[in-house]
């Protein structure tokens, strides 16, 4: 195998095309595994009950969160081996490799056992109706095992991509996305087994997905017969964590957030449960339009700073500010204007569309403006700012988001005044993102301002 510096010149040329073929892979791929889950929710939907929707519906953002800090975790093994590739230390690459599936395992193994110990507690925690409450938790437990899976997939997929191939990641989960369609109807339709039908197909589809991707990997790996054998390396691990925790915790406070903002639906009752998870799904369909830019953002920013091209990384800022928020901006608002035709794909209950409704003219009619710090969060990482997004996202979404609840919600406390948090926090976050990176900006300006003066008066 020959690995190549990039399919994509970061560093030279015109960058429209390049953003946009980069950024195409990494959305399709975050959104076909959230179809995962929107398959799960339109089978239930269709062929169980209404119990059975929220029963689902009352883990999507449990579940969101799990596929959120796996594909944060990720972001470092992307980063460790595209280092590697620009350095020209291939000899390195096996070793990488091997440990960041290790890592992957590990923690896979540890969250599956989480899972089980956490489901019922956690669900209890929601505020999860005693109606639905066994259902649940039966479906969590069972996603659940597929977590090593789901983890090691994202690592791998994150590995094919720092060496250029997106297109891989991309064809496993088609493969595994039609498979479980397929087997969501076969458990649901012929064996009737409900929740934990949607469930084991989902698990067994992550399965797929990340067999096919590891099969990649040693083939790959082949390449090297001088490598060494497998083993975990501290310092490779070490090199993972350090980019991976700050991203998957900026993209974990908003499930977490979320979570809380869940409880408070499930007080509505099942009908409530339902319609906003059929709204979420349309969220998170589109947010992960914005996430990917917020990658690609990243990655090209990371090139491009650490080569000293100050100007080429404020084209990519711009240039994804203004891709990211067009090419998110056009499905969200078609959803919103034929949102009871949407709704009404994943369910046929005209109470729960009617509720679905309300989410979306609430929350995903406003999303757009989330690009005004995805994207900049996206350009700090790149320059090795990454904690500092993750403490504003934390701030401006967590800890708004449940002060509402806590406050104004609780004064008023009806479906439209819950989902007004949503829009407000993103204000609020805007404004931390947005001023913490002028700062930086002016302090690295500052700091290069200095240096030419030093070299100056040296020369």
């Amino acid at each position: 195998m020959k690995f190549k510096t990039a399919d994509v010149d970061m560093l030279h040329g015109p960058l429209t095309k390049k953003l946009l073929l980069f950024t195409l892979p990494i959305a399709l791929s975050s959104i076909l595994q959230q179809l995962f889950n929107a398959a799960d929710t339109a089978v239930v939907g269709y062929f169980g009950n209404k119990d059975a929707l929220a029963a689902v519906g009352t883990n999507t953002e449990i579940v969101a969160l799990i596929v959120t800090v796996s594909s944060g975790l990720s972001i470092g093994a992307n980063i460790l081996v595209a280092n590697l590739i620009g350095k020209n230390r291939k000899n390195e690459i096996p070793s990488a490799v091997k440990t960041s599936v290790v890592l992957s395992v590990l923690i896979g193994a540890l969250g599956l056992a989480l899972g089980q110990f956490l489901a019922e507690p956690l669900l209890r925690l929601i505020q999860a109706p005693d109606s639905i409450l066994r259902d649940a938790v039966l479906y969590l437990r069972i996603y659940m095992l597929g977590y090593p899976f789901l983890l090691l997939y994202d690592f791998g997929s994150a590995i094919l991509r720092a060496r250029g191939d997106s297109r891989y990641p991309f064809f496993a989960l088609v493969f595994s996305g039609i498979a479980n369609i397929g087997l969501n109807l076969f458990f649901v339709i012929v064996f009737r087994m409900g929740v934990a039908g949607v469930a084991i197909a989902t698990g067994i589809s992550n399965m797929l997905s990340a067999l096919i991707v590891l099969r990649r990997l040693m083939k790959e790996n082949r390449a090297y017969p001088e490598s060494p054998k497998l083993r975990f390396s501290l310092r490779g691990t070490g090199e993972i964590l350090k980019t991976g925790i700050p991203s998957a915790v900026q993209g974990a406070v908003f499930c977490f957030a979320n979570i809380f903002v869940q409880a408070s639906v499930n007080g509505f009752g099942e009908t409530a449960i339902a319609g906003s998870t059929v709204a979420m799904n349309f969220e998170y369909f589109t947010y992960y339009i914005i996430t990917a830019f917020g990658q690609t953002a990243t990655t090209f920013t990371g090139q491009n700073h650490a080569a000293g091209q100050r100007e080429r990384c404020r084209k990519i800022l711009w240039l994804c500010l203004l891709l990211s928020t067009v090419c998110s901006s056009i499905p969200i608002f078609t959803i919103v204007l034929f949102r009871n035709f949407f709704s009404g794909l994943l369910t046929p209950d005209p109470a729960v569309i009617e509720s679905a409704g309300v989410r979306i003219l609430c929350i995903l009619l406003f999303e757009p403006i989330c690009n005004l710090y995805e994207i900049p969060a996206g350009a700090l990482r790149g320059s090795g700012h990454a904690l500092y997004p993750a403490l504003s996202t934390m701030i401006g979404t967590c800890a708004f988001r449940i002060i509402w609840i806590c406050t104004v919600f609780r004064a008023n406390p009806t479906l439209p005044m819950l989902y007004h948090a949503f829009p407000l926090s993103w204000a609020v976050t805007i404004l931390l993102v947005g001023g913490g990176f002028l700062v930086i900006r002016c302090a690295q300006k500052a700091k290069q301002k200095s240096e030419e003066k030093q070299n100056g008066t040296s020369g």
